[in-house]
């Protein structure tokens, strides 16, 4: 009898965790891949799609952990007389690319909205929840990013701020309930631009990651803006749901190295959703040795689940900590000055990260130990970083 009390009273915490559990099933750390929208945008098709598939591997990101590869706005084509969503012209066989993405051992991702319209026009999943989660399913998806837009006319007309919020949070909760029925890991990715503190309820509606700000671009400044903003946000984030600043620019042309260094080791410590948005067929050795960088992803992908925050900052220079599974901590010195004012020289003490004595310390980019350290000076280039790990 006791045996049966202990097997039932175990079934029912279970099923009281499903959602929890489920969350960490699908994304127990920050999901890694490459989206569409960034680079190709409309001009996404299923060529578009194989070809990321084929780079992936061929570049050594899929074998780094980059494995969802996410088709972005505009293949939507129209509904059947049933209610049913099919893809477009460029989209011929959805089904046979999730097939083949899967033979390369990765997930596809998929996009739609909780509104009657997407974005860029074509059709949302309004009043059609359970049709496409079943939709999706069917066809093998791993993730949906499911992006507001037109959404909010409707929210606007029924009431004032309280009632908009509640209806976006309903939303997002009905398809989250679709995602579950379907008996499919599907990745929950909420896209509504950081609108009332999401940080907050996104646990609440079943996200898995939500973004916090508004779409980034591949300039320093944009980058900067979003990623530095990110203070403040750390104890939202656990295994299963996660702060999304938005995708990563690295490779796509508008930032220097030392930039996009920035910009991937800032999304470490943040514990960020790291989604490449450039073309994976046309990469320099610099795009793929940034993007694949394995202490680098270690560091964003750590075990314990922790996001990194806003330890120091006077004028233009910042240090940014993030605590580690193994107990080490990564260590960020960032010089924001503007590149005319050339390097920064930048101190840390060790103790003050709360080491007690001498720490081991390693300089990350340059995959290089530095010794046992009570403190390190170090020259930081404008608009650059030097990412340690600290133990």
């Amino acid at each position: 009898m006791r045996f049966r009390f202990g097997c039932v009273l175990f079934l029912l915490v279970c099923l009281l965790n499903l959602p929890a559990a489920s969350a960490q099933q699908v994304a127990a750390t920050p999901p890694m891949g490459w989206n569409s929208w960034n680079h190709f945008a409309e001009k996404v098709n299923d060529a578009v799609v194989r070809a990321a598939a084929d780079a992936l591997v061929s570049s050594g990101m899929r074998d780094a952990g980059y494995v969802y590869v996410n088709i972005d706005d505009t293949w939507e084509g129209k509904r059947d007389e049933k209610g049913f969503i099919h893809s477009n012209e460029k989209f011929p066989d959805m089904k046979a690319l999730a097939d083949y993405v899967h033979s390369k051992g990765l997930k596809l991702g998929i996009y739609s909205s909780p509104g009657p319209k997407t974005c860029a026009g074509f059709e949302g999943s309004y009043g059609h929840e359970e049709q496409d989660a079943q939709t999706y399913a069917a066809w093998g998806i791993d993730y949906l990013k499911y992006d507001m837009c037109s959404l909010g006319e409707i929210l606007a007309k029924n009431g004032g701020k309280a009632e908009f919020r509640q209806g976006m949070l309903d939303a997002y909760k009905k398809m989250h309930a679709a995602l579950l029925k379907t008996g499919r890991p599907i990745v929950f990715s909420l896209c509504q631009y950081g609108l009332y503190k999401v940080w907050q309820w996104g646990p609440e509606v079943g996200g898995n990651l939500w973004r916090t700000t508004g779409d980034i671009n591949d300039n320093y400044a944009r980058m900067a803006e979003i990623g530095f903003g990110q203070a403040g946000l750390a104890k939202y984030a656990a295994p299963g749901h996660w702060n999304d600043p938005d995708m990563l620019e690295v490779g796509n042309g508008g930032m220097k190295p030392d930039e996009y260094r920035t910009h991937m080791s800032l999304w470490a410590i943040l514990a960020a959703p790291l989604l490449a948005g450039n073309d994976l067929s046309k990469m320099t050795p610099e795009t793929v040795a940034i993007l694949t960088n394995r202490e680098v992803i270690a560091i964003d992908q750590d075990k314990a689940g922790k996001q990194g925050d806003r330890f120091w900052a006077e004028g233009p220079d910042e240090i940014w900590v993030k605590p580690l599974a193994d107990g080490s901590k990564a260590v960020a010195l960032f010089n924001r000055l503007d590149e005319w004012a050339g390097p920064a020289m930048m101190k840390v003490n060790f103790r003050d990260l709360g080491f007690t004595g001498a720490a081991k310390v390693r300089d990350v980019w340059n995959a290089k130990d530095l010794g046992s350290l009570e403190k390190y000076e170090v020259e930081v280039p404008a608009h650059g970083v030097v990412l340690l790990r600290v133990k």
